[in-house]
């Protein structure tokens, strides 16, 4: 089982800034992919920006320019530092990990969720 641990979101100003994080913990021989996607009520859910164990980075158009994404390996955690932030930021941030084992098999896991709001 893999366990991922959200923390960092909350009601913030237009314009102020957030720090997400997310730990991955339990069997893990190694982890490729980690990232954040998000979900606003009534809306799909989308891509924020991921990050590859090698540094490989992808951000939605949206995240370009305001937001970083950056990873501790050893420590099996992502951050995501958000500024800038805008009303239309606004949705549950999920975290995501794709996890490969080294028997050939992988598996992905999402975290519950972190709410991001911001007021204008």
């Amino acid at each position: 089982q893999v366990q991922l641990v959200e923390s960092g979101g909350g009601l913030v100003q237009t314009g102020g800034s957030l720090r997400l994080s997310c730990t991955a913990s339990g069997s893990i021989d190694r982890i490729n992919h980690m990232g954040w996607y998000r979900q606003a009520p009534g809306k799909l859910r989308d891509l924020v920006a991921t990050i590859t164990d090698g540094g490989r980075i992808d951000y939605a158009d949206s995240a370009k320019g305001r937001f970083t994404i950056s990873r501790d390996n050893a420590k099996n955690t992502v951050y995501l530092q958000m500024n800038s932030l805008k009303p239309k930021d606004t949705a549950l941030y999920a975290c995501y990990t794709e996890v490969f084992y080294d028997d050939g098999n992988w598996s992905d896991h999402w975290g519950q969720g972190t709410q991001v709001t911001v007021s204008s």
